[in-house]
């Protein structure tokens, strides 16, 4: 464009030379810092294939500024060229790819899910382009935090640059400024515009979008010098300035390749699960490609909370657990479920509709009550409140003679009885072997009618103990046990677990 063309409103393109007063005051900042550039310095970049914005980085005084997203590529070349034809044309130099920052600032990236190169000229399609992507996953936020991630090898290109640098202009102010890192730089440049697409603020919130650049393969490339052209230019640049001349660098063939990921942290929902059946075990339970049990406590409650937060997995949590073939009755173990990147949460009225399918499901396998969205912090009160646990029992007992009534006495009167446990034979597979010592706070004992071998034991016990092993004694590794208190054999014949109550209970 000429100095006699007068551009229209707003066209930043037009702001050259003594036509700047046509632009707004932000463009008029972008002009005016890039007239005051080292024109050496300038030519020099711009013939070893450095890019617009990376040259505002490098050489500008003033911070780099925001400002510069709404300027076009060829416009800011325009600009910093100062009518210097020198460089090349403008645009046989504006479709090179950066050698330091691999097109990362002029918005040229290798799509990875469509594999097809996108060049945007300003920041405003990249931001599109970012929107695009974050929506099509269907995530509700109000604020974002925004995370980029590139190269390292591009620390490296930069070193080598400024390095080169240094040799020519030890002496000028604007190489001893601290410069900001390309991914910081792209940060500057999209953020505003990206919050004002997005209709939301950035923060430190729990919900990221992060924007990865990886460097192109060598088979992506297509050109077998690349590997050996980077190690060069990393070499050049560890060696020190005396290696590095415009010979050190090499242009770059392929932009990076470019992704957006977006990742929600994990949202917790609490509640308490029954357990009716014999055959279901608590967590997914499977042994060389085959299922043990009809089911898992686990997997019923993750399988029904995961859809209404279209999720994209889940974690079980519970505050301890019992084996398969116990029930879990009276009011429920607390447990919690883990969602990883939730695109929602539900609300209490979709919660109520999970817990009532669980419940009137048609097998009536596993219940929950109590069902809710909670803060993460209470996955660490859980955690201290199960050590501190105590658990209620009923247990059917079998003993080698007939139930006398000296028994009742026997049993009911001893209060915080201490015993202990060896790691029960049936875990030692998978349990250290090592010496509990464990509290029953009290027992009490049931008749059944018409069974004088039998008996129902109700007991309360620290978290912790072993039932099954108290009772049949465990080949001596639990003492004292029922067995060795009615002084006869006792084997247990079913267990329940009938109350839970945490530390603060």
């Amino acid at each position: 464009m000429s100095d006699e063309t007068v551009p229209a409103a707003g066209d930043s393109a037009g702001l050259v030379n003594g036509l700047v007063s046509h632009g707004d005051s932000k463009t008029r900042r972008v002009y005016e810092t890039a007239r005051s550039l080292h024109s050496g310095a300038v030519k020099d970049l711009l013939s070893l294939g450095v890019c617009e914005r990376c040259i505002f980085r490098l050489v500008a005084v003033e911070a780099f500024d925001s400002d510069l997203s709404s300027v076009s590529t060829s416009t800011l070349r325009s600009w910093i060229q100062s009518g210097d034809d020198e460089t090349g044309s403008s645009e046989s130099n504006c479709s090179r790819i950066c050698i330091v920052c691999l097109g990362i600032l002029q918005f040229v990236f290798s799509d990875a899910a469509e594999k097809k190169l996108v060049k945007s000229d300003t920041s405003s399609d990249y931001v599109a382009r970012v929107t695009h992507l974050v929506k099509q996953d269907r995530h509700e936020f109000d604020s974002f935090g925004l995370e980029v991630s590139v190269p390292s090898t591009i620390m490296d290109y930069e070193r080598a640059v400024l390095s080169y640098l240094k040799e020519k202009y030890s002496t000028e102010g604007w190489l001893q400024r601290d410069k900001i890192s390309v991914k910081d730089a792209l940060k500057v440049l999209i953020l505003d515009p990206l919050k004002a697409s997005l209709g939301a603020q950035s923060d430190s919130s729990s919900f990221h979008i992060r924007l990865t650049y990886s460097e192109a393969s060598d088979e992506a490339l297509g050109v077998s010098k690349t590997t050996h052209e980077s190690k060069r230019r990393k070499t050049d640049a560890e060696n020190g300035s005396n290696c590095i001349s415009e010979n050190s660098f090499e242009k770059v063939y392929e932009p990076c390749i470019f992704s957006v990921h977006c990742n929600k942290m994990p949202i917790f929902f609490s509640g308490r699960y029954f357990k009716y059946s014999r055959n279901v075990s608590q967590s997914r339970w499977i042994i060389d490609d085959e299922r043990m049990g009809e089911a898992s406590v686990e997997e019923i409650l993750g399988g029904n909370i995961l859809p209404a937060c279209l999720g994209d997995s889940y974690k079980f949590h519970a505050a301890g657990r019992e084996d398969i073939d116990v029930r879990m009755l009276g009011s429920g173990r607390p447990f919690l479920i883990e969602v990883q990147n939730s695109r929602q949460c539900p609300s209490e009225q979709s919660l109520k509709e999970v817990e009532e399918k669980i419940n009137n499901s048609e097998k009536k396998l596993v219940g929950v009550k109590d069902l809710k969205c909670i803060g993460s912090q209470c996955w660490a009160m859980m955690r201290e409140g199960e050590a501190e646990k105590q658990k209620q029992y009923v247990a059917l007992v079998w003993i080698a003679r007939p139930l006398e009534e000296k028994d009742f006495n026997s049993i009911s009167s001893l209060k915080e009885l201490k015993i202990l446990q060896k790691t029960p034979v049936r875990v030692l597979h998978r349990r250290s072997p090592l010496d509990r010592e464990k509290i029953i706070h009290w027992m009490k004992v049931e008749k059944i009618k018409g069974h004088s071998h039998y008996f129902l034991l109700h007991l309360c016990t620290q978290a912790g103990t072993y039932i099954k092993e108290f009772v049949h004694g465990d080949l001596g590794r639990t003492t004292p046990s029922m067995g060795s208190i009615l002084g006869c054999r006792a084997e247990i014949i079913q267990l329940d677990v009938t109350d839970v109550k945490m530390g603060d209970e």
